[in-house]
């Protein structure tokens, strides 16, 4: 039992269970056109894996089966897996609400002009990568020039009407650029909201805080600067009990491009799939064993449960 799970059952007498699956994650490729300091799953244009047509097919089956209100396709950029528009047609058509997370500046590479009007078209929700509403914080975790062709796209998704329209929502990431915690989320998006209309004359739906979790390229930032475990004690510290009846692992699945099945896109970071039972490919896929499994926990979870608490869907409290 590793100190996370000791925590947790100190709390609920037992170790961290599923609940139930609203949301299916599903990471469609690590290839991607940028390689940012802080991501988890160390995508870059040089990676070449990538999910196939049969895969996606057993996702849309097992969707059904679950009854998942929520698929959250992400990568990689997921844009640029070519069976993308297929799959997101696929889920529409089958009533399933498709997000789609992207670091914006893949919408403006010359094959992708089509991409925006596709998602506008099928009603796909947009979450957005923008780590700070400053250039000079953008330039230090996702490269330079990243910021003003992540303010282009943004204007573009504008013009679609992603931000304004309630149907077209357009979220934006947080992440610390930084070993510390971001501030409280309500607070950030009004600067943001502030800050980014004065600047550009753009909108958006809702601002996402999310906690860089020690592990992929942030965790080998950190040990050569030797705050390593200094990060890791500041997430202990600040662990909050009233963050895990929320937690995503609690409420979703992830699944690989390949197939395999994790608690989530951490522990898919980490290779550690599903265990205690549950089923660990989305081929052999067993809906009653997953809803009801046990999660794979690890020391990186104090991120998730640390200040406000963090998920794919921001702040947890």
């Amino acid at each position: 039992m590793n100190e996370f799970e000791k925590k947790i059952t100190e709390l609920t007498g037992q170790g961290l269970y599923s609940i139930d699956i609203e949301t299916i994650q599903v990471n469609v490729g690590l290839k991607c056109n940028q390689a940012c300091v802080h991501c988890h799953v160390q995508s870059s244009p040089q990676r070449t894996e990538m999910m196939d047509w049969p895969t996606m097919e057993s996702i849309i089956d097992i969707a059904h089966k679950l009854g998942a209100r929520l698929i959250d396709i992400t990568g990689g950029a997921p844009e640029l897996n070519p069976h993308l528009r297929r799959f997101i047609a696929a889920l529409r058509e089958r009533g399933h609400t498709v997000q789609v997370r992207t670091n914006l500046t893949v919408l403006l590479l010359p094959e992708m002009e089509a991409m925006p009007g596709f998602f506008r078209d099928h009603r796909v929700h947009l979450t957005a990568s923008l780590p700070c509403y400053l250039e000079e914080n953008v330039r230090r975790q996702r490269g330079k020039g990243v910021y003003e062709k992540s303010i282009e796209a943004i204007r573009l998704l504008n013009d679609l009407g992603y931000g304004r329209d309630p149907e077209l929502p357009l979220n934006l990431v947080y992440n610390p650029v930084g070993p510390f915690l971001p501030p409280d989320q309500a607070t950030l998006e009004e600067d943001y909201r502030r800050e980014l209309w004065a600047r550009f004359g753009i909108v958006f739906t809702r601002l996402l805080t999310i906690t860089n979790m020690p592990i992929g390229r942030f965790h080998a930032d950190l040990a050569r600067q030797g705050k390593d475990q200094e990060y890791l004690n500041l997430l202990k510290r600040s662990f909050n009990p009233e963050t895990v009846e929320g937690l995503m692992c609690r409420h979703q699945i992830n699944i690989d491009w390949d197939g395999r099945i994790y608690d989530c896109d951490f522990n898919l970071a980490l290779n550690m799939p599903v265990d205690h039972g549950a089923p660990t490919r989305i081929q052999d896929g067993d809906p009653e064993a997953l809803i009801r499994r046990k999660i794979v926990t690890g020391l990186h979870c104090f991120g998730c449960t640390a200040g406000r608490g963090s998920s794919c869907r921001g702040a947890l409290v």
